[in-house]
Protein backbone atom coordinates (compact mmCIF):
# COMPACT_ATOMS: atom_id res chain seq x y z
CA UNK A 1 0.00 0.00 0.00
CA UNK A 2 1.48 3.06 -1.04
CA UNK A 3 2.05 5.77 2.09
CA UNK A 4 -0.08 8.34 0.72
CA UNK A 5 -3.10 5.77 0.41
CA UNK A 6 -6.00 5.83 3.26
CA UNK A 7 -5.97 2.36 4.81
CA UNK A 8 -9.47 3.26 5.97
CA UNK A 9 -11.19 4.05 2.69
CA UNK A 10 -13.36 0.91 1.87
CA UNK A 11 -14.79 2.14 -1.98
CA UNK A 12 -14.87 -1.11 -3.84
CA UNK A 13 -15.24 -2.88 -0.60
CA UNK A 14 -18.39 -5.39 -0.41
CA UNK A 15 -19.67 -6.98 2.95
CA UNK A 16 -21.81 -8.58 4.43
CA UNK A 17 -23.48 -7.97 8.03
CA UNK A 18 -26.22 -10.35 9.32
CA UNK A 19 -28.62 -8.80 11.62
CA UNK A 20 -27.74 -5.54 9.97
CA UNK A 21 -31.09 -4.22 10.04
CA UNK A 22 -31.07 -2.84 13.80
CA UNK A 23 -28.85 -2.20 16.65
CA UNK A 24 -24.88 -3.18 16.61
CA UNK A 25 -25.67 -4.75 12.80
CA UNK A 26 -26.88 -1.62 11.53
CA UNK A 27 -24.45 0.64 12.85
CA UNK A 28 -21.64 -1.79 11.56
CA UNK A 29 -23.55 -1.60 8.28
CA UNK A 30 -23.64 2.65 8.59
CA UNK A 31 -19.39 2.71 9.31
CA UNK A 32 -18.83 0.41 6.38
CA UNK A 33 -21.25 2.66 3.89
CA UNK A 34 -20.11 5.61 4.87
CA UNK A 35 -16.16 4.82 4.70
CA UNK A 36 -17.35 3.57 0.89
CA UNK A 37 -18.29 -0.31 1.42
CA UNK A 38 -21.25 -1.36 -0.96
CA UNK A 39 -23.35 -3.36 1.75
CA UNK A 40 -25.15 -6.54 1.97
CA UNK A 41 -27.55 -6.62 4.93
CA UNK A 42 -29.05 -9.95 5.78
CA UNK A 43 -32.22 -10.13 8.07
CA UNK A 44 -35.32 -11.81 8.67
CA UNK A 45 -37.79 -8.65 9.31
CA UNK A 46 -38.83 -7.14 5.85
CA UNK A 47 -39.82 -3.99 6.50
CA UNK A 48 -36.37 -3.59 9.01
CA UNK A 49 -35.00 -4.76 6.33
CA UNK A 50 -36.40 -2.36 3.87
CA UNK A 51 -35.92 0.56 6.32
CA UNK A 52 -32.37 -0.44 6.71
CA UNK A 53 -31.66 -0.43 3.04
CA UNK A 54 -33.19 2.99 2.75
CA UNK A 55 -30.97 4.53 5.59
CA UNK A 56 -27.60 3.00 4.11
CA UNK A 57 -28.42 4.13 0.80
CA UNK A 58 -27.86 7.40 1.52
CA UNK A 59 -24.56 7.09 2.04
CA UNK A 60 -24.68 6.46 -1.68
CA UNK A 61 -22.74 3.09 -1.93
CA UNK A 62 -24.76 -0.15 -3.54
CA UNK A 63 -26.91 -1.57 -0.95
CA UNK A 64 -28.83 -5.22 -0.92
CA UNK A 65 -31.25 -6.50 1.80
CA UNK A 66 -31.76 -9.99 1.85
CA UNK A 67 -34.48 -11.98 3.92
CA UNK A 68 -32.27 -14.99 5.45
CA UNK A 69 -32.93 -17.35 8.58
CA UNK A 70 -28.81 -17.79 8.96
CA UNK A 71 -29.87 -20.92 10.84
CA UNK A 72 -31.24 -22.74 7.75
CA UNK A 73 -27.83 -23.76 5.68
CA UNK A 74 -29.80 -23.24 2.43
CA UNK A 75 -30.65 -20.01 2.91
CA UNK A 76 -27.33 -18.09 3.83
CA UNK A 77 -26.21 -20.43 0.81
CA UNK A 78 -28.65 -19.02 -1.30
CA UNK A 79 -27.67 -15.59 0.16
CA UNK A 80 -24.20 -15.40 -0.36
CA UNK A 81 -24.76 -16.55 -3.99
CA UNK A 82 -27.08 -13.96 -4.79
CA UNK A 83 -24.84 -11.14 -3.02
CA UNK A 84 -21.65 -12.09 -4.74
CA UNK A 85 -23.97 -12.53 -8.32
CA UNK A 86 -25.33 -8.83 -7.47
CA UNK A 87 -22.89 -7.09 -5.76
CA UNK A 88 -19.74 -8.52 -7.53
CA UNK A 89 -17.19 -9.80 -4.81
CA UNK A 90 -16.83 -10.00 -1.04
CA UNK A 91 -14.33 -9.08 1.05
CA UNK A 92 -15.94 -8.88 4.32
CA UNK A 93 -18.53 -10.39 6.63
CA UNK A 94 -19.73 -9.75 9.96
CA UNK A 95 -21.56 -12.46 11.68
CA UNK A 96 -24.37 -10.24 13.79
CA UNK A 97 -27.59 -12.13 13.84
CA UNK A 98 -28.62 -13.35 17.24
CA UNK A 99 -31.50 -14.05 19.32
CA UNK A 100 -31.47 -13.43 23.01
CA UNK A 101 -32.62 -16.28 25.94
CA UNK A 102 -36.04 -16.34 27.35
CA UNK A 103 -34.64 -16.03 30.83
CA UNK A 104 -35.72 -19.71 32.56
CA UNK A 105 -34.05 -20.93 35.52
CA UNK A 106 -31.51 -23.11 34.36
CA UNK A 107 -33.69 -25.77 35.77
CA UNK A 108 -35.81 -25.32 34.26
CA UNK A 109 -34.51 -24.98 30.47
CA UNK A 110 -35.43 -27.31 28.08
CA UNK A 111 -33.55 -28.86 25.20
CA UNK A 112 -35.46 -26.95 22.60
CA UNK A 113 -35.07 -23.62 24.55
CA UNK A 114 -31.29 -24.38 24.51
CA UNK A 115 -31.09 -24.88 20.77
CA UNK A 116 -33.46 -22.12 19.75
CA UNK A 117 -30.67 -20.09 20.97
CA UNK A 118 -27.71 -21.92 19.62
CA UNK A 119 -29.32 -22.18 15.85
CA UNK A 120 -28.78 -18.81 14.94
CA UNK A 121 -26.42 -17.48 17.36
CA UNK A 122 -23.47 -20.28 16.89
CA UNK A 123 -25.03 -22.54 13.99
CA UNK A 124 -26.05 -19.52 12.05
CA UNK A 125 -22.19 -17.95 12.37
CA UNK A 126 -20.93 -21.02 11.13
CA UNK A 127 -23.15 -21.06 8.81
CA UNK A 128 -22.50 -17.95 7.50
CA UNK A 129 -18.54 -17.67 7.97
CA UNK A 130 -18.30 -21.04 5.78
CA UNK A 131 -19.81 -19.29 2.81
CA UNK A 132 -18.04 -16.51 2.86
CA UNK A 133 -14.72 -18.08 3.69
CA UNK A 134 -15.73 -20.82 0.69
CA UNK A 135 -16.08 -17.20 -1.43
CA UNK A 136 -13.22 -15.42 -0.26
CA UNK A 137 -10.92 -18.52 -0.77
CA UNK A 138 -11.68 -18.55 -4.43
CA UNK A 139 -10.89 -15.12 -4.84
CA UNK A 140 -7.53 -15.45 -3.58
CA UNK A 141 -6.85 -12.10 -2.17
CA UNK A 142 -8.01 -12.63 1.29
CA UNK A 143 -10.67 -11.08 3.57
CA UNK A 144 -11.98 -10.57 7.23
CA UNK A 145 -14.58 -12.80 8.97
CA UNK A 146 -15.91 -10.64 12.24
CA UNK A 147 -18.42 -12.27 14.85
CA UNK A 148 -20.44 -10.31 17.13
CA UNK A 149 -20.12 -12.28 20.99
CA UNK A 150 -20.75 -10.84 23.95
CA UNK A 151 -19.13 -10.48 27.23
CA UNK A 152 -21.03 -13.39 28.63
CA UNK A 153 -18.93 -15.34 26.86
CA UNK A 154 -16.26 -14.71 29.51
CA UNK A 155 -18.42 -13.80 32.56
CA UNK A 156 -21.40 -15.78 31.95
CA UNK A 157 -25.26 -15.08 32.14
CA UNK A 158 -27.36 -16.82 34.53
CA UNK A 159 -30.70 -17.72 33.44
CA UNK A 160 -28.83 -17.42 30.13
CA UNK A 161 -26.99 -20.60 29.81
CA UNK A 162 -27.86 -21.13 25.70
CA UNK A 163 -26.61 -17.62 24.99
CA UNK A 164 -23.54 -17.58 27.26
CA UNK A 165 -22.26 -21.12 25.40
CA UNK A 166 -23.17 -19.69 21.79
CA UNK A 167 -21.14 -16.26 22.37
CA UNK A 168 -18.51 -18.30 24.15
CA UNK A 169 -18.02 -21.07 21.17
CA UNK A 170 -18.17 -18.10 18.82
CA UNK A 171 -15.21 -17.15 20.19
CA UNK A 172 -13.46 -20.27 19.86
CA UNK A 173 -14.94 -20.91 16.93
CA UNK A 174 -13.28 -17.39 15.23
CA UNK A 175 -10.15 -18.42 17.12
CA UNK A 176 -9.93 -21.75 15.07
CA UNK A 177 -11.00 -20.52 11.68
CA UNK A 178 -8.70 -17.38 12.27
CA UNK A 179 -5.83 -20.04 12.49
CA UNK A 180 -6.61 -22.28 9.42
CA UNK A 181 -7.32 -19.96 7.06
CA UNK A 182 -4.37 -17.27 7.68
CA UNK A 183 -2.40 -19.04 4.84
CA UNK A 184 -5.04 -17.72 2.97
CA UNK A 185 -4.97 -14.25 4.27
CA UNK A 186 -8.25 -14.68 5.72
CA UNK A 187 -8.35 -12.99 9.20
CA UNK A 188 -11.41 -13.58 12.11
CA UNK A 189 -11.93 -11.61 15.31
CA UNK A 190 -14.84 -11.50 17.54
CA UNK A 191 -16.51 -8.26 19.08
CA UNK A 192 -17.42 -8.76 23.11
CA UNK A 193 -20.02 -5.67 23.59
CA UNK A 194 -20.88 -4.86 26.83
CA UNK A 195 -24.22 -3.33 27.71
CA UNK A 196 -25.49 -2.17 24.96
CA UNK A 197 -28.73 -0.15 24.23
CA UNK A 198 -30.18 -2.12 21.58
CA UNK A 199 -34.03 -3.28 20.95
CA UNK A 200 -32.49 -6.94 22.32
CA UNK A 201 -31.07 -5.50 25.12
CA UNK A 202 -33.15 -2.57 26.36
CA UNK A 203 -36.13 -3.78 28.30
CA UNK A 204 -33.04 -5.11 30.46
CA UNK A 205 -31.66 -2.12 30.59
CA UNK A 206 -34.72 0.26 31.56
CA UNK A 207 -35.71 -2.12 34.21
CA UNK A 208 -35.42 -0.74 38.45
CA UNK A 209 -32.54 -3.13 38.76
CA UNK A 210 -29.96 -2.30 36.38
CA UNK A 211 -30.33 1.38 36.36
CA UNK A 212 -29.76 1.19 40.30
CA UNK A 213 -27.43 -1.70 40.15
CA UNK A 214 -25.44 -2.03 36.66
CA UNK A 215 -25.09 1.51 35.61
CA UNK A 216 -23.22 3.14 38.52
CA UNK A 217 -20.54 0.37 37.39
CA UNK A 218 -20.40 1.82 34.36
CA UNK A 219 -17.09 4.23 34.48
CA UNK A 220 -18.48 6.09 31.16
CA UNK A 221 -21.33 6.35 33.02
CA UNK A 222 -23.87 5.30 30.53
CA UNK A 223 -24.91 2.54 28.33
CA UNK A 224 -23.17 1.51 24.80
CA UNK A 225 -24.68 3.08 21.89
CA UNK A 226 -24.80 0.99 18.33
CA UNK A 227 -23.00 4.06 16.74
CA UNK A 228 -20.08 3.12 19.23
CA UNK A 229 -19.07 0.19 17.23
CA UNK A 230 -19.27 2.24 13.71
CA UNK A 231 -15.76 2.68 13.85
CA UNK A 232 -14.70 -0.48 14.77
CA UNK A 233 -16.47 -2.20 11.80
CA UNK A 234 -14.40 -0.26 9.95
CA UNK A 235 -10.91 -1.19 11.05
CA UNK A 236 -11.39 -4.60 10.76
CA UNK A 237 -12.76 -4.57 7.28
CA UNK A 238 -9.83 -2.83 6.27
CA UNK A 239 -6.95 -3.46 4.95
CA UNK A 240 -5.39 -1.21 8.32
CA UNK A 241 -6.06 -4.82 10.51
CA UNK A 242 -4.32 -7.02 8.22
CA UNK A 243 -2.32 -8.04 11.08
CA UNK A 244 -4.39 -8.33 13.61
CA UNK A 245 -6.58 -12.07 13.86
CA UNK A 246 -7.75 -14.53 16.30
CA UNK A 247 -8.31 -12.07 18.49
CA UNK A 248 -11.73 -10.99 20.98
CA UNK A 249 -11.92 -7.21 21.76
CA UNK A 250 -14.14 -5.80 24.45
CA UNK A 251 -16.21 -3.01 24.19
CA UNK A 252 -17.89 -2.64 27.15
CA UNK A 253 -16.95 0.95 28.36
CA UNK A 254 -14.61 -0.27 31.06
CA UNK A 255 -17.42 -2.31 32.85
CA UNK A 256 -15.57 -5.31 32.85
CA UNK A 257 -12.59 -3.98 34.63
CA UNK A 258 -13.89 -1.49 37.17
Amino acid sequence: MAAEENPFDLRGHVTVVTGGNSGIGLAFAHGLAQAGADVSVWGTNEERNAKAAKELSEHGTRVLALNCDVGDEQQVEDAMARTVSEVGRLDSCFANAGVSSSGERFLDTGLAEFRRVTRVNLEGAFLTFRAAARVMVEQGDGGSLVGTSSLAARTGQPRGQAYASAKGGLVSMIRSIAIELARHHIRANAVLPGWVSTPLADPLLDSDGFQRRVLPRMPVGRWGKPDDFRSLAVYLASPASVFHTADAITVDGGYSSF
